[in-house]
């Protein structure tokens, strides 16, 4: 998430309490989850296992729950709880409505239909000659492109799945980022599609998806996909372009697929691949499962 303008440290600092160690002055430019941060952005990390990760991430500015030592060019705000800073910093810059207030900002391209029953958030932005059918529910800030398709009872724009255990209960970090749908795409009924925590979910231009799939946080899926029936994948993914994937595919969070791949049905991704086929519980190279098979059927 990108501030409307540049913060200063000091400024975060009195925001949420925290101790600074580091310039004041320190220009700040957003927050944003582990896996997408850039220079500039806030990243928090409350577990010492992941302090390691955090501080040498590409965050400049490290929200923590203790004093450690700085690495150069980089600001601390050592916090209490960073994970409920993160939320409270997150909610001051982005204006958080779900649905409760009156639609503002939103923006639809000539030739666009969208029909009476599909629900708009606010400061949403669709395309020139896009369909939109009935039940289609579109999430605040999201952006369409031109001649997109979303067929009935998909979500754009969902919360993400993403919470910690606090007192014997989940508690939530809240979601102000968005979801992205580029050019020429097609998206099936009862889709769901999760916006960023604090980044965007992407779906790549001329990418097609059939229905019911479940699409997680700050996950990039590439130009030109084709995406089967029942694939869930999770947060923070990245597949490349061109990537054919089949109904009831499953994929952990964090992993990428190399463009060009094909991922046959009933697979679990576990792992980052590089370009191939894949198949099985453990997303195995096509070629290797057959031949094992063949070993198989063989013995006696």
């Amino acid at each position: 998430m990108t501030f409307h303008q540049p913060q200063k440290l000091k400024t975060i600092a009195d925001l949420i309490g925290a101790k600074m160690i580091g310039d004041e002055n320190f220009e700040v430019l957003g927050t944003n989850e582990i896996h997408r941060v850039k220079a500039g952005e806030i990243v928090f990390v409350n577990h010492p296992k992941y302090y390691d990760k955090a501080l040498n991430s590409g965050a400049t500015i490290i929200l923590i729950d203790k004093e450690v030592a700085c690495p150069q060019g980089k600001v601390l705000l050592v916090s209490e709880d960073p994970f409920g800073d993160f939320n409270k910093i997150n909610t001051h810059f982005t204006r958080i409505s779900n649905f409760t207030e009156e639609l503002h900002d939103v923006e639809i391209g000539e030739g666009t239909r969208i029909h009476p029953s599909a629900v708009l958030g606010n400061h949403v932005k669709i395309g020139n000659n896009c369909h939109i059918f009935p039940n289609v529910v579109i999430g605040d800030r999201t952006v369409i492109g031109d001649n997109v398709i979303i067929q009935s009872n998909t979500v754009l724009g969902g919360d993400a799945f993403y919470y910690r255990k606090l007192n014997g209960n989940f508690d939530r970090l809240i979601s102000v980022g968005n979801v992205i749908v580029e050019n020429n795409v097609e998206i099936g009924n009862a889709c769901t599609i999760d916006r960023g925590v604090t980044d965007s979910t992407i779906i790549g231009e001329g990418s097609v998806l059939d229905n019911q799939i479940q699409i997680g946080h700050d996950t990039v899926i590439g130009k030109k996909c084709l995406i089967a029936s029942q694939v869930g994948i999770a947060g923070c993914c990245n597949i490349g372009d061109e990537v054919t994937i089949w109904g009831q595919v499953g994929m952990a969070s964090g992993n990428s697929i190399a463009s060009g791949s094909v991922i046959l049905g009933k697979t679990g991704v576990n792992r980052n691949l590089e370009k191939g086929t894949y198949i099985g519980m453990f997303a195995e190279d096509f070629k290797t499962y057959l031949k094992k098979e063949v070993k198989l059927r063989n013995l006696k």
